[in-house]
């Protein structure tokens, strides 16, 4: 039985955050030691010319993982709740925790205090702790998010969720998934996105779409979806 995984997330992405959900879930239910790492889809989608996120003062979803990682210095439980409100505020409440101000409230709603984000930028070496995370992802073959490593080292990518499983149907979610490890040569398998499905993860994204201040990419292209005025796919 599998009882423990790394989860690498960006907390700007929906469907990580959807996938995060499910994941605690499984927790809950089975006792799975969580792990949560970093991956940034600034940095993997970055135009050529631009600059890479650790060379703005302020960069979206890497500078809420730059204090992520200082959290997790103190307790993988101190990101966790952290990675949990400013998911929940983007993903679920069209809010912005990706702006300095909002990030410094939710620093405080949680206890850890607004200091923490002036802490977290002004030290160095949290640029290296989410770049060494990242790059494992890479390492491993990876492009995106959620990527999950098992003991024993396999790499997977998803499950993709817009509407996370709960109960009894989120292990049995978490029973296909980690059923995959025995099966080290079975690479893909994917559920076509018709004009239907694209119209559902469009209505499950709305807070995500309200509260993004970027255009979104989805390995390399722009996608838009149906009856959207602005551009968006994977955060």
């Amino acid at each position: 039985m599998t009882t423990a995984v790394d989860f690498h997330f960006d907390p700007m992405c929906p469907f990580a955050y959807a996938t995060s959900v499910w994941l605690r879930e499984v927790r809950a239910r089975l006792g799975v030691e969580v792990n949560w790492r970093f991956f940034s889809l600034e940095e993997v989608n970055r135009a050529e010319g631009k600059k890479h996120p650790w060379e703005r003062s302020w960069s979206y979803g890497w500078s809420l993982m730059r204090i992520g990682a200082l959290l997790r210095r103190r307790d993988m439980a101190a990101l966790d709740a952290w990675y949990a409100r400013i998911g929940a505020e983007l993903h679920e409440r069209g809010g912005k925790p990706h702006d300095p101000d909002v990030a410094r409230r939710l620093l405080d709603e949680l206890g850890f205090g607004a200091s923490v984000l002036d802490e977290a930028l002004a030290d160095a070496g949290t640029h290296e702790d989410v770049r060494a995370d990242h790059r494992r992802v890479l390492d491993a073959g990876g492009y995106g998010v959620p990527t999950l490593f098992f003991p024993g080292g396999q790499c997977l990518f998803g499950p993709v969720l817009i509407d996370p499983p709960a109960g009894e149907r989120a292990v049995r979610l978490w029973d296909v998934v980690t059923g995959m490890l025995e099966f080290p040569d079975l690479y893909e398998i994917q559920r076509p996105k018709g004009a239907a499905e694209r119209q559902r993860i469009h209505r499950a994204l709305q807070p995500y779409l309200a509260g993004r201040d970027w255009v979104s990419i989805d390995r390399g292209e722009v996608i838009e979806f149906p009856d959207d005025s602005r551009k968006g796919g994977k955060a």
